[in-house]
């Protein structure tokens, strides 16, 4: 009863307080002039990079420039799913680097951020996507990554209340299982590596937009913000929706689309979902996050743009994909919708690496796969930025790939590409 009490008290304490005694998770520092290297853009990619360019490389004298707030982009406007099975080796290992980062992350870190093993289905619809999945489960497991075959029935036994009737218009014919994939708690990343950075020396210094990036011929000398001139030698950016702009004010043009990807949360349920279900054919995917809610995504709007909205028609056709493959979901209420900014290469696989700009740096083009792929993106773009070369699992998305033909074409190779 005593120690019940004294929770009272601490509870009632600390609403009052305004949290005011509270240690901040991280500081808000002045910018200084001049750093080693300056990350432009504070989602979970560039928190990354700054982490563990001061983790695994000893470069400390790091700021990351964001213009709004910490987890206020693309980061904190997704569906959070993780995985792995991607077709074509080059796209598969590096995701699998991550994948294997998201395993120890919140160990890491020292910061839980709610990484959920709960597998991750994709199903087919058709015999090509059978064949497809066929295809991919069998060149996934030759790069050593986990995948499976499963049939209706299987997937039925795991899922009660899916709807595998041969008569749905969309009837489900089997599909894969990477039993390793799950989802992850977005704003607890992007929080867990803004901390882990600062403790180790980076600037984070938000309400900070770059408005041009500064050269001397052919290399890079600094940016020009908000807050005034700063200076560096490496810049490394990774602004995802947005890397078109900022590649514009350095005089390049990068092969990408930027497009409005959507999302939407029911009201909130009793569990009724532990795994992850994607569709490449519906185009809808779903889970459950641990408050409940249903969380649904769609595919990119057609057009490009770079409102954080979207489309009645999109949010419609994926309600209806959802509710075929779940008709208990029908009367479920929707709580509330958004939209991120995708930016889309040819080949749907992600720039990493170099430009001919000596000292910038890339890290752009992950399309609808980006939150997937954080820890893996940070780990092998910092490697590029301390060393000024791709590591070899980042080396075939380089910028030349457009201009060789040396393209890793995961466009509908790996199901649903989120």
């Amino acid at each position: 009863m005593g120690r019940q009490r004294y929770s009272i008290f601490s509870l009632l304490r600390n609403a009052v307080s305004h949290n005011e005694n509270w240690q901040q998770a991280w500081r808000s520092p002045v910018p200084r002039k001049r750093y080693d290297v300056l990350i432009v853009g504070g989602g979970g990619h560039g928190l990354a990079t700054a982490y563990y360019l001061a983790k695994e490389h000893g470069i400390t004298n790091v700021a990351v420039l964001e213009k709004g707030w910490i987890g206020g982009g693309n980061t904190g406007r997704n569906t959070t799913i993780v995985r792995s099975n991607y077709l074509w080796t080059e796209a598969a290992l590096l995701y699998e680097k991550s994948l294997k980062l998201w395993e120890g992350l919140s160990r890491d870190l020292n910061y839980n951020v709610m990484f959920s093993q709960r597998g991750v289905y994709n199903l087919g619809h058709s015999l090509q996507d059978m064949r497809d999945i066929e295809r991919r489960v069998g060149a996934n497991r030759l790069d050593g990554i986990d995948a499976e075959v499963i049939t209706p029935e299987q997937i039925k036994a795991a899922i009660p209340m899916i709807n595998i009737s041969r008569r749905a218009r969309y009837p489900i014919l089997g599909g894969s299982l990477q039993r390793r994939g799950g989802i992850a708690r977005h704003d607890a990343v992007a929080w867990g590596f803004a901390r882990a950075a600062d403790a180790l020396g980076v600037d984070i210094i938000q309400q900070c937009e770059v408005t041009g990036i500064c050269r001397d011929g052919g290399r890079v000398t600094g940016v020009e913000t908000t807050r005034g001139r700063i200076e560096a030698d490496r810049i490394g950016v990774v602004v995802a929706g947005h890397a078109s702009v900022l590649a514009g004010m350095a005089g390049l043009r990068l092969p990408l689309e930027s497009h409005p990807l959507q999302a939407y949360v029911s009201e909130p349920l009793k569990p009724v979902l532990d795994t992850v279900v994607m569709s490449n054919a519906v185009h809808g995917y779903i889970s459950q996050s641990d408050k409940g809610e249903l969380v649904v995504g769609a595919g990119i709007d057609a057009y490009n743009g770079y409102g954080q909205r979207g489309s009645f028609h999109t949010i419609e056709h994926a309600m209806q994909a959802i509710i075929e493959l779940f008709p208990a979901f029908s009367r479920v209420r929707m709580l509330r919708q958004w939209g991120g900014i995708v930016d889309v290469s040819p080949d749907a696989c992600p720039i990493i690496g170099r430009t001919p700009v000596q000292g910038l740096y890339f890290n752009c083009g992950w399309g609808t796969g980006g939150f997937k792929a954080t820890p893996g993106s940070g780990w092998a773009f910092a490697h590029t930025i301390a060393r000024d070369e791709p590591h070899e699992l980042n080396a075939p998305f380089s910028l030349e790939r457009f201009t060789t033909g040396a393209l890793i074409d995961e466009h509908g190779a790996a199901a649903v590409a989120h």
